[in-house]
């Protein structure tokens, strides 16, 4: 059997209201867009049906599977569904699907080819829908601390739709310590330091009230582990072998 085109990854903490409605949304994607694709579904740390749910839809459909990932944090449910997948490209998304689906086929062939396509809220044709003021300002303030720390250029690290190619997958995520939700800045520094091009394509975005982030209480966390970053960095940690 070949790899499919795609692999679509949702990290999932206590999902079971949202998850259903994600997995279908993806299943109605792939047939309409006849995109070759499958659905990797990481629960880790749920005191919910979110697991389960995941299971029945695996039983449904041979192309969506469910992992259950006994750690901790979004970035470690990440890393284990991009080392799992088998798809050419592979995205993660957030359940919330604050970004259409439909949107995925312009991070893949034959619309896009590239190795790392972050979506963005920020770049050139993005538009936000109903985000709180206070949120989109505090995100500014820590976008600007990763421009300043570690990826210089990219105006928004932190949207939750993130695709990269087989090869960038499996070469940068082995390198990821970071398991929470500063993870992505981790690996996308990786990227950079070992030559890859990102690309960022605007998008639209829904914000949903329910988001998982809490802005305050995350932040001073999320602060720590880009100075860690910017340590590692420093110390070689991503640099290519010699």
């Amino acid at each position: 059997m070949t790899n499919p085109l795609l692999s679509i990854i949702f990290p999932a903490h206590n999902e079971e209201l949202r998850l259903s409605a994600a997995l279908d949304k993806c299943i109605a994607f792939l047939s309409t867009c006849k995109v070759d694709g499958d659905i990797w579904v990481v629960e880790n740390g749920s005191s919910d049906r979110t697991f389960q749910i995941a299971t029945e839809y695996a039983q449904k459909y041979p192309f969506i599977h469910a992992i259950h990932e006994k750690g901790r944090g979004k970035g470690l449910a990440v890393k284990r569904g991009m080392l799992a997948a088998d798809g050419d490209y592979r995205i993660a998304c957030d359940v919330d699907l604050s970004m259409p689906v439909d949107e995925i086929v312009r991070f893949i062939p034959p619309m896009l080819t590239a190795d790392i396509v972050i979506a963005s809220r920020e770049a050139p044709g993005a538009v936000r829908y109903n985000e709180p003021q206070y949120r989109h300002f505090i995100g500014r303030i820590f976008n600007f601390l990763v421009r300043i720390l570690a990826l210089p250029g990219l105006q928004d690290s932190q949207c939750g739709f993130k695709c990269f190619s087989r090869k960038a997958a499996e070469e940068l995520f082995p390198l990821m310590t970071i398991q929470g939700w500063t993870f992505d800045v981790e690996v996308l520094f990786a990227g950079l330091k070992r030559g890859y091009k990102i690309t960022e394509i605007g998008i639209l975005w829904f914000h949903d009230p329910d988001s998982k982030v809490k802005v305050f209480s995350d932040s001073f966390q999320m602060i720590i582990d880009l100075l860690k970053i910017r340590w590692n960095g420093i110390r070689g940690k991503y640099d290519p072998l010699a």
